[in-house]
């Protein structure tokens, strides 16, 4: 019999297991030859020179039978210390997983705090601004009465007989505030009548129907009267600031020269805008929907991929920014940086979906260094989900999130069998919803490709902005032009966690089972 070699995948086991059988054949091969030896010894008495030969066998046998005996120690011992040393090893495994479990999670709140914090110092800040801002009106307040006054006591003197022009009238008979003559030529253009629509549709990204329905919901929160000093700036004028600077992304020194006002002006206006659209058209235009509307969606997504109960399709964008003065590496981009070969800091949009590529729920401003299983489990959405808003239905995700009770994801594993590959390739066709109406987001509002001159605690009112506008031309059928069509690379990063739920595992390998076996499932993958 040949000896098991170490590298056999047995190990020590084999060589004991062989050793064993080795030294039991050698102890019946011991009693059959001292049985031999009694018979011969009654046969042959008088031979002392064969007993003398057979003694002598006997003592060899008797020592290579310690030899094996003390070879099989040796083993037992080496196995024994294997064990040990294997046992070890599993210990100082499972106790740098908990280290680096815990620190992780030591991190992600550290994180959270540090945000937590931010915002209460934006909130202060926007507050003090707030106040300054109102201290402003009330000395211009002041100025313009002093002014109005001023005037009045001119007028009277020319009543009195005093030439307007002369010492006592001084100047012509009242102040006036002086104004920068600025040309708002092309904005006057875009305004009349008969100006082209598709040359109107290609300015602010969607038809004069559109653009005068918006005017007028929000005519009520934004019109301003006209003052002493000057005439307040029409409600389609600012409503046309916001949508061009929101639409082509340009500086606000561009925009000024486009509609003939000030830079610090097209800035307010378009906060103003912004803040009004989120206060008056989310409401009625980004919502949860009902259940008949939720009935329509599961139908029309069921038709798309044949997987039932759907009711969203999710997907996470990153929006850039300026550099943070505060809490920079909070914002750091790892992913973008390392790919763009230039250090890059944004912030997290996560938006649901319907069929259309409407917009149903959004999360938006959490720091761009979170992955988006974070940003899902801080959202509002997740909240919902917790309280039993979303049983019995599911929301497709990338595989940037995890699998969960209401949250469906393609398998990740490698070697995936047949049915998981058709299960992964209509999951697909309905995530494709999401990032397709992401691209649109961004195509159409240009402002979200690159870094933008809005402070870092008013951008979630500009992004939220963004997403009503979106969802007002999807619902118009307001088409883009092909030329703004923008390509996401937004990057997908598996979950440390990618299971949450083992029933949540059952239903989608059930919902695999289903697609395969009633032949809904495409044939990509072959």
């Amino acid at each position: 019999m040949k000896l098991p070699h170490l590298s056999d995948p047995e190990g020590l086991s084999s060589i004991y297991s062989f050793l064993q059988n080795s030294f039991d054949q050698m102890n019946n091969d011991t009693h059959n030859s001292n049985t031999k030896k009694r018979r011969r010894k009654d046969k042959n008495d008088g031979d002392d020179g064969d007993a003398d030969s057979y003694e002598k066998e006997g003592n060899s046998r008797n020592k290579k039978k310690k030899e094996f005996k003390g070879i099989l120690t040796s083993i037992l011992l080496l196995e024994e210390q294997e064990k040990h040393d294997q046992e070890e090893l599993d210990k100082a495994s499972k106790e740098e997983f908990f280290l680096l479990e815990t620190n992780h999670k030591l991190k992600t709140k550290a994180m959270v705090e540090q945000y937590s914090n931010l915002q209460d110092y934006y909130t202060e800040v926007e507050e003090s601004e707030r106040i300054k801002r109102k201290k402003s009106r009330v000395m211009a307040g002041a100025v313009a009465m002093a002014a109005a006054s001023d005037g009045l006591e001119k007028v009277q003197i020319d009543h009195k007989g005093l030439k307007p022009g002369g010492t006592a009238g001084g100047s012509a008979g009242q102040r006036r505030l002086w104004v920068k003559d600025r040309s708002k030529a092309w904005w006057d253009e875009c305004n009349k009548p008969d100006f082209p629509e598709e040359e109107f549709k290609k300015a602010f990204r969607m038809g004069r129907a559109t653009f005068d329905l918006i005017c007028e919901e929000l005519n009520s929160v934004i019109v301003k009267e006209d003052t002493t000093l000057r005439n307040a700036i029409p409600v389609r004028q600012r409503v046309a600031v916001c949508l061009w600077r929101l639409a082509t992304g340009d500086p606000l020194r561009l925009v000024s020269k486009k509609f003939g006002l000030g830079i610090s002006t097209c800035h307010k206006l378009v906060l103003e805008v912004c803040s009004a659209i989120r206060t008056v058209l989310m409401p009625k235009y980004l919502q949860w929907p009902d259940e008949v509307s939720l009935r329509k969606i599961k139908d029309e997504f069921e038709s798309i991929s044949g997987i039932p109960n759907v009711v969203g399709s999710m997907y996470t964008t990153h929006i850039p920014i300026i550099a943070p003065k505060i809490s920079v590496a909070a914002y750091f981009n790892k992913r973008h940086t390392e790919r763009n070969q230039k250090t890059s800091y944004s912030i997290t949009v996560q938006g649901v979906v319907d069929p259309r590529g409407v917009f149903s729920d959004v999360c938006i401003g959490w720091p761009g260094s979170m992955p988006d299983d974070q940003v899902l489990e801080k959202s509002a959405l997740s909240q919902r989900a917790n309280g039993g808003l979303l049983k019995g239905v599911w929301i497709v995700g990338n595989k940037g999130y995890p699998l969960m009770d209401w949250v469906l994801v393609p398998y990740t594993q490698n070697n995936l069998t047949w049915t998981q590959h058709a299960f992964n390739e209509k999951i697909g066709e309905i995530q494709t919803v999401a990032k397709d109406a992401f691209a649109r987001l961004k195509g159409r509002w240009c402002c979200l490709q690159k870094r933008t001159e809005v402070k870092l605690q008013d951008l979630p009112v500009v992004l939220g902005a963004c997403c009503v506008l979106h969802n007002i031309c999807e619902l118009r059928n307001e088409e883009m032009d092909h030329e703004l069509r923008f390509e996401l690379i937004d990057d997908e990063m598996v979950p440390e966690v990618a299971l949450k739920s083992a029933n949540s595992m059952k239903a989608r390998d059930a919902i695999a089972h289903n697609l395969l076996h009633h032949g809904l499932a495409g044939t990509a993958f072959l």
